[in-house]
């Protein structure tokens, strides 16, 4: 198989996806944290590639006692900046890879959160344990059934409770994931909901990343029961220099790289 084609959009069933990306993340821990520990932060929540943080946009509003379930924590820096606010934060990933890096990291600050090693499908929760919920870039990509995954958190969300989380703008699966000139150029269908593979010589998945519309995700959260309050599309702001993957200043100015939806569990 030469190397082109171990690039390729198609479709991959639950179980491989799974197992390509709890290889990729266990994998990839150390080069991930590496390269982007120190935007993120230890004890920090940051939303996106652009910079904005729940510090200043306050997207979960008041914090303070709250139960909140942080979904796909990678290294939990969201958790343990939780935990700073007086909240009460549960974590959980599905790599292993990723939750040493949380672990390793609540030795440094000496904030420390439960961690979990879980599947998004199937959260080992009670229903209504959790008051709020969130993810910056967590899970929701990596599933095949993200529709499941929202049912999934509603159920264990309490009345009232909030579920908010980022994902890439689904506009950007029309470019190539170029930060330069060769990334403002449309190419791929927005309409095509195939996945993003890297394969190995043998054709097996080492890396799934699937893509959904913007109408795919509101369908999916008001059948799950939830309702959208918001949705928010981060500019890119003046003076932020850095590059992470395809996020750029040049594509920044020009259109949106992340979305964060902003949904509650209707109360009663």
């Amino acid at each position: 198989m030469d190397d082109d084609s171990r690039v390729t959009r198609r479709r991959v069933g639950d179980a491989e996806a799974r197992r390509a990306n709890r290889g990729w993340w266990d994998t990839d821990a150390d080069d991930y944290q590496a390269e982007h520990g120190a935007f993120l932060g230890d004890v920090d929540f940051v939303w996106c590639p652009e910079g904005l943080r729940e510090a200043d946009a306050r997207l979960l509003g008041d914090v303070s006692g709250r139960r909140v379930l942080e979904v796909g924590c990678g290294a939990a820096a969201a958790a343990r900046w939780l935990a700073t606010q007086g909240a009460r934060p549960v974590a959980f990933d599905l790599s292993a890879g990723m939750l040493r890096h949380a672990a390793e990291a609540a030795d440094r600050t000496g904030v420390r959160v439960p961690l979990a090693q879980a599947d998004a499908l199937a959260l080992p929760f009670a229903d209504r344990s959790f008051d709020l919920a969130c993810t910056a870039f967590g899970a929701i990509p990596f599933v095949d059934d993200s529709a499941a995954l929202h049912a999934e958190v509603h159920r264990v969300l309490r009345p009232g409770g909030r579920w908010v989380f980022s994902v890439t703008h689904p506009m950007r699966w029309i470019f190539l994931d170029d930060p330069g000139e060769g990334g403002l150029t449309a190419v791929h269908s927005y309409f095509d909901r195939s996945p993003y593979v890297e394969q190995d010589e043998s054709g097996v998945a080492t890396y799934v990343e699937q893509h959904r519309t913007l109408g795919d995700r509101v369908r999916e959260l008001v059948g799950a029961g939830f309702r959208l309050v918001d949705l928010v599309e981060p500019e890119w702001p003046q003076g932020h220099d850095g590059i992470w993957g395809q996020w750029s200043p040049l594509r920044g100015r020009l259109f949106p790289g992340t979305a964060i939806f902003v949904t509650e569990k209707p109360a009663g």
